[in-house]
């Protein structure tokens, strides 16, 4: 038996940080060589950081990175063969390169073919397509090396790569991989987390070692590498189409190292009992790199499975407990690492009472919860200590006091259920919570406006000037704290809000990051139900907050209008399953008018389609009229395809005609 020892890791970098992205890599090797690991694949561009952007055209960044791996990383490759992710320029076209290093030197680059040029990914703005079957060579900090699609011959094993999309796309290049007789296929990926998507990743990961007859290592990023994307590890190991090893995801240390040993004969007599399989025999390969093993590449015997974080990922009991907790974990995770990696001292936010401000405030105790679970409180405060305020904390509370500050900002038209549900949720949390009035500011205000006008300022006339300015004057007193405590303001905007601009720009948008614009209201208000719930399925360290009830049992309101209006969200809108409907159709589908209002006739049959007609119209045309606001929202996290972010995912015309003539033709299409 040739028992291969592989590895995978799971890394935590940040764009350009090379002293903190070379200790990371570092560490996983050194981690991997005390699994006896022979073979490691280390993740994307694991070198600069996967989200340097514009940079990437820097020449600086591709030179300082090629002096990083020749100086610092490949004097720990003794005794094994390791891959790093770096950009490399070649005839000055500029790739995407996994460099595969063995006993202190580099032996090849293989340059990625696909590129990821849709959604969230700008690859082709950066990076070239290598061709397919070309090799050349490159000068690497002094050295001259091959690139291009190649793959490799060590010690006896055969091995090569799919970058990342290189194994989503159909044509994957792991097929001819399996035609050269490569027994191990390495993925380093940069894979962003959303909804759903690790069972994607285990499905090519599985198949691909199955269809391919080899053992397949998938290492991936995570935490918030860059800003808005959030990575969420789990990388994967599976040989002949099983799977072997699953790393946890949503690590809040540095990364981590899952190791095991597969069995390179048993792939090899897959593959040769495979009737279909057709190997290539062309012995003059001139896209093999043989690369001489200065030590066995093989054990004698297999050994277990072995992972250096000793946390394992939890099981939900049905594919909504997966989403609510995924979503606690990837913005918890986004939040921690967003606040760890711009300095802040905590986060501010001005808590209504009402839903959204609350789903802040318990996400930000979520990050404190999931992150002491899975480091510790030492390691915790460690991975804190940017922040003088937490080195004397006594408990999670106290460093929460500390972290999160909040107020609730009164005028004449707020209630006293929302005041109470305020204090409530900040106590729960462990907020230092505020309250003060901003009716004087207000007042003065409408006294210039009036005196500027000549006329009184009344609701009759000028119903959503008044609501915007009280939501404005609330925003420079949140943002006075956040600036002396050297905080980040969080804004509390959701994605259904944002697709119809049901938000006053300048008001309850200010803020440095919007971690709810991400995800729309009606799953928000489960999530909000769910952690509420002390018998709810247990996320590992997250804890129930039973005063949500406070805010679960309202009605979604702003709040604006004097109380006798009766104000509320769904009445100034549509109701949100409906929203969620239409905005689902017209954004994620490309659906014009006509065929959003069939949508929702579909989901909603019992509901008039009169109406129906009326919150499409109402839709497309606050949709139109309000993407300036988009393209003006604080950074926010991505969870899913649905995303409204004109700046990592949904483009849309900042004037345009607002749909008039298809909004004419559901017009004509209405029964009588």
């Amino acid at each position: 038996m040739k028992n291969l020892r592989v590895a995978a890791a799971v890394l935590s970098t940040t764009p350009l940080d090379w002293r903190g992205n070379t200790r990371v890599i570092l560490a996983a090797i050194e981690q991997a060589r005390a699994a006896g690991v022979k073979l490691l694949c280390l993740p994307e561009q694991c070198i600069t950081g996967y989200g340097c952007e514009d940079l990437f055209h820097a020449q600086a960044v591709h030179e300082h990175a090629a002096r990083v791996l020749r100086d610092e990383l490949l004097p720990a490759t003794g005794g094994m063969c390791v891959t790093f992710g770096l950009p490399v320029l070649c005839r000055n076209g500029l790739y995407n390169c996994a460099a595969v290093a063995a006993d202190g030197v580099l032996w090849g680059l293989v340059a990625k073919r696909f590129l990821a040029g849709d959604g969230i990914h700008y690859e082709p703005r950066w990076f070239k397509a290598w061709p397919v079957g070309q090799r050349a060579v490159v000068d690497v900090a002094g050295s001259q090396v091959p690139i291009g699609d190649l793959h490799f011959a060590w010690g006896g094993l055969r091995f090569g790569f799919e970058v990342c999309e290189d194994a989503w796309v159909a044509n994957r290049p792991g097929a001819q991989l399996s035609r050269y007789g490569v027994d191990v296929v390495l993925n380093p990926s940069a894979s962003h987390f959303a909804f759903g998507k690790q069972q994607i990743r285990k499905q090519f990961v599985v198949e691909g070692s199955r269809a391919f007859g080899v053992t397949y290592v998938y290492a991936n990023l995570c935490g918030n590498e860059a800003g808005r994307a959030i990575y969420d590890g789990g990388a994967l190991i599976a040989s002949g189409g099983h799977l072997v090893a699953e790393g946890p995801r949503f690590p809040f240390s540095d990364g981590y190292v899952v190791a095991a040993s597969c069995d390179v004969d048993r792939t090899r007599l897959d593959r040769a009992r495979t009737v279909s399989f057709a190997p290539d025999q062309d012995d003059d390969d001139a896209l093999l790199v043989d690369i001489p093993a200065a030590g066995p590449v093989f054990d004698g015997v297999a050994r277990p499975v072995a992972c250096s974080l000793a946390r394992p990922e939890p099981v939900a009991p049905d594919a909504e407990t997966q989403k609510l907790w995924d979503f606690s974990r990837a913005v918890a995770l986004g939040l921690f690492d967003y606040l760890r990696k711009s300095r802040a001292h905590g986060y501010a936010l001005s808590l209504s009472g009402g839903a959204d401000s609350a789903a802040c405030a318990c996400l930000v105790r979520a990050m404190i919860e999931l992150g002491e679970q899975d480091l510790g409180r030492a390691g915790l405060l460690a991975r804190l200590g940017h922040i003088p305020a937490l080195g004397d904390a006594p408990n999670r509370d106290a460093m929460l006091s500390r972290l999160l500050t909040t107020a609730y900002q009164a005028t004449r038209n707020s209630g006293k259920v929302t005041r109470r549900a305020a204090a409530t949720v900040a106590k729960a949390v462990g907020a230092r919570h505020h309250v003060w009035r901003v009716d004087r500011v207000l007042d003065a205000y409408i006294d210039v406006g009036s005196r500027a006008l000549g006329r009184p300022l009344d609701w009759q006339h000028d119903d959503i000037a008044l609501q915007n300015i009280q939501a404005r004057v609330r925003a420079p007193g949140i943002w006075l704290l956040a600036n002396v405590e050297n905080k980040l303001l969080l804004t509390t905007s959701n994605r259904s809000e944002a697709a119809v601009g049901y938000a006053t720009m300048d008001g309850d948008t200010c803020g440095g990051l919007a971690p709810l614009a991400g995800i729309d209201k009606a799953f928000l208000r489960r999530w909000l139900r769910w952690l509420e719930r002390p018998d709810r399925p247990p996320l590992p360290g997250l804890e129930p907050i039973p005063a949500l009830r406070a805010v679960n049992i309202q009605q979604p309101t702003a709040e604006l209008r004097p109380p006798d209006r009766h104000q509320t969200d769904e009445d100034d809108l549509m109701p949100y399953d409906v929203l969620d409907v239409i905005e689902k159709a017209a954004v994620r589908d490309k659906q014009l008018p006509a065929e959003a209002w069939q949508a929702a006739r579909e989901r909603f049959p019992d509901r008039d389609a009169r109406q129906l007609a009326a919150w499409v119209r109402r839709f497309f045309t606050l949709w139109c009229r309000n993407q300036w606001k988009r393209e003006r929202y604080a950074p926010s996290f991505h969870l899913d395809d649905e995303n409204l972010d004109p700046r990592s995912w949904c483009r849309f015309p900042i004037l345009s005609s607002g749909y008039a003539e298809e909004l004419d033709a559901l017009a004509r299409m209405l029964p009588a």
